[in-house]
């Protein structure tokens, strides 16, 4: 096991590959690309939006789950070309579901956007 960073090693490659993952997805993925357009100006207003530190966090923490989301189902559909382009039940089963969990990521946003702001 000599060979296994440890500690703020550790700590340090972990960052690299995230921003390596941060790189691809937004190389390689429009909606990725989309949704960080739409948070640059959208963090800012929910800081002036939001009246206290919880409806902030609240406003802040429903924008960052779409592009946590967005990640995953990146990270799926990535694993699913992985296996070839022909069709199958499972796969198609899997960039569904994967697309569903943005959408709700989505509509989430608009409900606490809707509830704290209206």
């Amino acid at each position: 096991m000599s060979g296994t960073a440890k500690g703020w090693k550790r700590l340090w490659k972990a960052c690299g590959y995230s921003l390596a993952g941060l790189h691809a997805a937004w190389q390689q993925e429009p909606a990725f690309r989309l949704e960080i357009y739409l948070l640059i100006p959208l963090l800012p207003a929910a800081l002036f939006l939001g009246k206290t530190r919880v409806e902030k966090a609240m406003l802040i923490a429903s924008l960052l789950l779409v592009v946590i989301v967005e990640l995953l189902n990146s990270a799926i559909e990535a694993v699913a070309d992985r296996f070839g382009a022909e069709w199958h039940e499972l796969i198609k089963r899997a960039k569904d579901c994967g697309s569903a969990a943005v959408l709700i990521a989505v509509v989430q946003v608009g409900i606490v956007w809707g509830l704290l702001l209206l």
